[in-house]
């Protein structure tokens, strides 16, 4: 299985001001704009942290996943959310071929933790023998900064500020998450437990 970012969060969508604010940086003089691509690649570093521990993709963006077999025969849970739409689903075959599945095949099932891929009939097309599905998905919050729970916007601005505050350290001090940012995060796990669904 293989997840690919198809889009990336525009620079103008990261929140410069308001992480610049959160670190009380001085404002007002020439060189205010002299940290920000410094800042940015803390911002996304942070972005990326956040998603890979929650499932959560923060900034809407297009996604398209690959996968070698089907879960269950009427239905695929998403390997993140939330999942606002399915642009699409094909299938490739052992030699490349690629054939569409049409849209009255397939639905979304909306969930805050579990979204899923869903047949309308019966079962989801077959995946042909050493072939794969690749499903295009948008998923996200929204577009923009205030698109994102307030929580995980404080989580954001936590952890990134860590990550600015410790940039110096060579002791790895700065790979653990604070605990402030983890109990903010904790709520939007996918936590498994004995007998839920796939």
């Amino acid at each position: 299985m293989e997840l690919v970012d198809l889009t990336t969060t525009p620079a103008e969508a990261l929140p410069l001001t308001a992480f610049k604010a959160h670190l009380r940086l001085g404002s007002g003089f020439a060189d205010d704009s002299l940290q920000d691509d410094l800042l940015a690649g803390y911002l996304r570093a942070t972005l990326a942290a956040i998603e890979a521990r929650t499932g959560k993709v923060l900034f809407e963006r297009v996604l398209q996943w690959r996968l070698s077999r089907w879960a269950e025969a009427g239905h695929q849970p998403l390997p993140v959310a939330p999942v606002t739409a399915i642009t699409s689903v094909a299938l490739r075959n052992a030699e490349g071929g690629v054939s569409e599945v049409a849209v009255a095949l397939y639905g979304l099932e909306r969930d805050t933790h579990r979204p899923r891929l869903f047949a309308k009939g019966a079962t989801l097309p077959a995946i042909t023998h050493d072939g794969e599905a690749v499903v295009s998905m948008t998923a996200g919050f929204g577009p923009s900064w205030d698109d994102i729970p307030a929580d995980l916007q404080q989580a954001v601005l936590l952890l990134a500020a860590h990550y600015y505050e410790h940039r110096s350290e060579t002791n790895g001090a700065v790979r653990a998450m604070p605990f402030g940012v983890v109990s903010l995060l904790e709520s939007y796990r996918n936590i498994r437990v004995l007998g839920a669904r796939s």
